[in-house]
Protein backbone atom coordinates (compact mmCIF):
# COMPACT_ATOMS: atom_id res chain seq x y z
CA UNK A 1 0.00 0.00 0.00
CA UNK A 2 1.44 3.29 -1.03
CA UNK A 3 1.75 5.66 1.19
CA UNK A 4 -1.11 8.51 1.90
CA UNK A 5 -2.15 11.64 3.18
CA UNK A 6 -5.31 11.90 4.83
CA UNK A 7 -7.16 14.72 6.80
CA UNK A 8 -7.55 13.60 10.63
CA UNK A 9 -10.54 15.95 12.61
CA UNK A 10 -10.68 15.72 16.09
CA UNK A 11 -14.32 16.56 17.94
CA UNK A 12 -15.67 17.18 21.30
CA UNK A 13 -17.74 14.39 22.05
CA UNK A 14 -19.82 14.15 18.82
CA UNK A 15 -17.46 12.41 16.07
CA UNK A 16 -19.90 9.77 15.69
CA UNK A 17 -22.54 12.08 14.67
CA UNK A 18 -19.42 13.82 12.44
CA UNK A 19 -18.54 10.63 10.63
CA UNK A 20 -22.40 9.37 9.79
CA UNK A 21 -22.71 13.71 8.29
CA UNK A 22 -19.25 13.36 6.26
CA UNK A 23 -20.94 9.92 4.70
CA UNK A 24 -24.42 10.90 4.05
CA UNK A 25 -22.18 13.99 1.61
CA UNK A 26 -19.85 11.39 0.22
CA UNK A 27 -21.00 8.20 -0.02
CA UNK A 28 -19.27 5.45 2.18
CA UNK A 29 -19.78 4.04 5.53
CA UNK A 30 -17.77 4.53 8.02
CA UNK A 31 -16.14 2.62 10.44
CA UNK A 32 -16.02 3.65 14.06
CA UNK A 33 -14.13 1.91 16.97
CA UNK A 34 -14.67 3.53 20.20
CA UNK A 35 -12.86 3.78 23.23
CA UNK A 36 -14.51 1.41 25.11
CA UNK A 37 -13.28 -1.41 22.46
CA UNK A 38 -9.78 -0.88 23.29
CA UNK A 39 -9.81 0.24 27.04
CA UNK A 40 -12.39 -0.05 29.56
CA UNK A 41 -15.95 -0.97 28.40
CA UNK A 42 -17.38 0.86 31.96
CA UNK A 43 -15.13 4.07 31.38
CA UNK A 44 -17.58 7.51 30.95
CA UNK A 45 -15.66 8.16 27.50
CA UNK A 46 -16.49 4.42 26.38
CA UNK A 47 -19.01 4.72 23.92
CA UNK A 48 -17.11 7.99 22.52
CA UNK A 49 -15.16 7.65 18.99
CA UNK A 50 -11.17 6.37 19.65
CA UNK A 51 -10.63 6.41 15.52
CA UNK A 52 -13.20 6.48 12.47
CA UNK A 53 -12.59 6.23 9.16
CA UNK A 54 -14.75 6.89 5.97
CA UNK A 55 -13.56 5.86 2.57
CA UNK A 56 -16.01 7.54 -0.08
CA UNK A 57 -16.77 6.04 -3.58
CA UNK A 58 -14.82 8.73 -4.71
CA UNK A 59 -11.85 8.02 -3.37
CA UNK A 60 -11.43 10.13 -0.37
CA UNK A 61 -10.35 9.41 2.71
CA UNK A 62 -11.53 10.85 6.09
CA UNK A 63 -10.51 10.14 10.08
CA UNK A 64 -11.71 11.70 12.80
CA UNK A 65 -12.09 10.62 16.00
CA UNK A 66 -13.47 12.37 19.44
CA UNK A 67 -10.18 14.27 21.98
CA UNK A 68 -9.01 11.92 24.70
CA UNK A 69 -10.12 13.63 28.00
CA UNK A 70 -7.61 15.85 29.54
CA UNK A 71 -6.32 17.44 26.11
CA UNK A 72 -7.44 20.90 24.46
CA UNK A 73 -9.12 21.08 21.31
CA UNK A 74 -9.95 23.97 19.77
CA UNK A 75 -12.16 22.82 16.93
CA UNK A 76 -12.32 24.41 13.25
CA UNK A 77 -9.41 27.38 13.31
CA UNK A 78 -6.49 25.63 12.30
CA UNK A 79 -6.95 23.11 9.53
CA UNK A 80 -9.21 23.97 6.46
CA UNK A 81 -10.46 20.81 3.84
CA UNK A 82 -10.31 21.07 0.33
CA UNK A 83 -12.55 19.88 -2.63
CA UNK A 84 -11.35 20.93 -6.22
CA UNK A 85 -12.07 19.02 -9.18
CA UNK A 86 -13.60 19.65 -12.33
CA UNK A 87 -17.07 17.73 -11.79
CA UNK A 88 -19.86 21.06 -11.30
CA UNK A 89 -22.98 19.34 -10.26
CA UNK A 90 -20.84 16.90 -8.11
CA UNK A 91 -18.82 19.74 -6.40
CA UNK A 92 -22.05 21.96 -6.12
CA UNK A 93 -23.76 18.99 -4.01
CA UNK A 94 -20.95 18.79 -1.57
CA UNK A 95 -21.15 22.28 -0.82
CA UNK A 96 -24.57 22.54 -0.66
CA UNK A 97 -24.92 19.60 2.08
CA UNK A 98 -21.39 20.83 3.87
CA UNK A 99 -22.92 24.59 4.00
CA UNK A 100 -26.35 23.58 4.67
CA UNK A 101 -26.71 24.47 8.76
CA UNK A 102 -23.13 26.21 9.17
CA UNK A 103 -21.78 29.29 7.84
CA UNK A 104 -20.83 30.21 4.24
CA UNK A 105 -18.12 33.01 4.76
CA UNK A 106 -17.04 33.26 1.03
CA UNK A 107 -20.13 31.94 -1.93
CA UNK A 108 -19.20 29.55 -4.07
CA UNK A 109 -19.25 31.71 -7.44
CA UNK A 110 -16.91 33.04 -9.99
CA UNK A 111 -13.56 34.56 -8.60
CA UNK A 112 -11.05 36.09 -10.04
CA UNK A 113 -8.97 33.33 -11.19
CA UNK A 114 -11.70 31.87 -13.17
CA UNK A 115 -12.79 29.15 -10.94
CA UNK A 116 -16.47 29.18 -8.70
CA UNK A 117 -14.12 29.47 -4.71
CA UNK A 118 -16.10 29.07 -1.71
CA UNK A 119 -15.97 28.69 1.98
CA UNK A 120 -17.37 27.49 4.40
CA UNK A 121 -17.98 25.88 8.19
CA UNK A 122 -20.04 23.14 8.49
CA UNK A 123 -22.38 22.47 11.39
CA UNK A 124 -19.50 21.22 13.68
CA UNK A 125 -17.04 23.77 13.01
CA UNK A 126 -14.52 22.55 10.47
CA UNK A 127 -13.71 24.86 7.43
CA UNK A 128 -13.92 23.44 4.12
CA UNK A 129 -12.85 25.08 0.18
CA UNK A 130 -14.42 24.05 -2.14
CA UNK A 131 -12.91 25.01 -5.91
CA UNK A 132 -14.58 24.12 -9.64
CA UNK A 133 -12.03 24.55 -12.20
CA UNK A 134 -13.14 25.98 -15.14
Amino acid sequence: MPSRLNPYLSFAGDARAAMEFYADVFGGTPTLNTYGEYGSPDAPEADKIMHGMLETPAGYTLMGADNPPGMDLSPGNDVSLSLSGDDADELRGYWAKLADGGTVTVPLEKQMWGDEFGMCVDRFGVRWMVNISR
